[in-house]
């Protein structure tokens, strides 16, 4: 794969401190959203000081930020949207991701020297739209989620335009995402960024008028989810990908938390390197497979790359997420004298505790917590407030930015 170009490991970034951890972990590129005109509003999103620090802080590490402006725009959308571009123009952002064609149009006519990214949403199916974007001034698009890998590499021989799409996390029952279901039994508008994720809920399906058709479905006493998509993954297959023409490998995530957001970056990122570096790939998989199953994920499938989806693809019987390890702290410092650790608390944790470290530096490593101090220099047996600050000493140097899981008990059962 050494005479191929390497793809872009795009990360989701909900939040600035999603962003560094995105960074830091192994991303090429990050998307984020401002307070308006991104499809998840309840990410945290950035303010202007935010994106600001945001870009900074990736372009010194020569990483690109992209901004989501892909709300279907209403009317009143568009007060404020000129300034707004302009403003992202001034920031120095790389691209912004758009799939209104109005949105569209203002940005060329406006801040023409602003890059175009046409969204998912724009639900691209095939090489003819596909043209019809880089026609009017897209430099990539970000194809519908229903493709196949023989339909990207047609559409990829037909255009000359970068392509990406997406390859690890949640997958919506709608089109590429454009779901009316949150809007019809929430009023809240999915394309506006609302989605309630009503996909999710339980149902029972009844069709009075083919009593002899009979669609096969498990449930339990709560019904049944015959909305609920597994997870996306493709982190065995990433040659495919290549060899198939994507520049960009897309993660699912904004709404997702920094310990998901550097777990699935860290393997993407081992994974991609070892390929184009003629690593014993096939020595690594199970490794990185089984790290993914450490962050709170739905089953995996491998959605429509090798056709229409499995038969597996619905979980049926639970919508319910996986989490066989708690994200419980992150290392701020680490004195090499002592041996100990500076973590901020992010989930409970206490003396006698078995726990992990993980980093872009090593792999991981296991302890016990043996003793634990407060910021005071207190000793303490139990860490059980947020964003508590505590000293423990370590087995082996850790980092800024490292992370501390443990196995969750239910888990353990298993």
């Amino acid at each position: 794969m050494n005479s191929t170009q390497k793809p872009e490991l795009l990360a989701p970034a909900g939040t600035l401190e999603k962003l560094k951890f995105a960074v830091h972990y192994g991303a090429d590129a990050v998307y984020i959203a401002g307070k308006q005109y991104g499809l998840r509003a309840f990410a945290g999103n950035f303010d202007k000081a935010e994106m600001a620090e945001g870009i900074q802080f990736a372009h010194e590490r020569n990483v690109k930020v992209y901004v989501t402006v892909n709300v279907f725009a209403h009317n009143a959308d568009f007060e404020g949207m000129e300034a707004y571009l302009k403003e992202l123009l001034e920031l120095h952002v790389d691209a912004i991701i758009v799939s209104d064609p109005g949105i569209i149009r203002l940005a060329r006519e406006k801040v023409p020297e602003l890059p175009v990214h046409i969204s998912t949403q724009a639900n691209c199916t095939n090489w003819s739209s596909v043209q019809f974007w880089k026609d009017m001034g897209a430099e990539r698009v970000v194809l519908a989620r229903e493709l196949s890998l023989p339909e990207i590499e047609e559409i990829r021989q037909k255009v000359d335009v970068e392509l990406e799409t997406f390859v690890h996390g949640a997958m919506c029952i709608s089109y590429s995402g454009r779901c009316l279901l949150s809007n019809y039994m929430t009023e809240r508008d999915s394309n506006q960024g609302q989605c309630a994720q009503a996909c999710r809920w339980n149902y029972n399906l009844v069709e009075e008028k083919r009593p002899n058709e009979f669609y096969p479905i498990q449930e339990d006493e709560r019904g049944t989810y015959v909305f609920n998509s597994q997870d996306l993954c493709l982190l065995p297959h990433l040659k495919d990908l290549v060899d198939a023409g994507i520049a960009s490998f897309k993660i699912e995530g904004r709404m997702k938390s920094a310990y998901y957001v550097a777990t699935i970056i860290r393997a993407y990122r081992n994974m991609i390197d070892a390929c184009f570096e003629g690593a014993a790939v096939s020595d690594d998989i199970q490794f990185w497979l089984d790290e993914l199953q450490k962050v709170s994920h739905r089953p995996y499938t491998t959605g429509f790359y090798y056709g229409k989806p499995e038969k597996g693809a619905l979980t049926l019987d639970d919508s319910q997420y996986i989490r066989p390890y708690d994200f419980i702290g992150v290392v701020h410092d680490y004195d090499a004298e002592t041996g100990i650790a500076t973590i901020e608390q992010r989930n409970h944790f206490r003396v006698g505790d078995t726990v992990e470290f993980f980093s872009p530096q090593y792999g991981f490593f296991q302890q016990t917590i043996t003793q634990m101090q407060d910021k005071h220099g207190v000793e303490i047996s139990v860490a059980p407030h947020a964003q508590q600050i505590v000293r423990i000493p370590v087995e082996h140097p850790v980092y800024a930015f490292d992370l501390m899981r443990k196995q969750t008990a239910d888990s353990k059962k298993l």
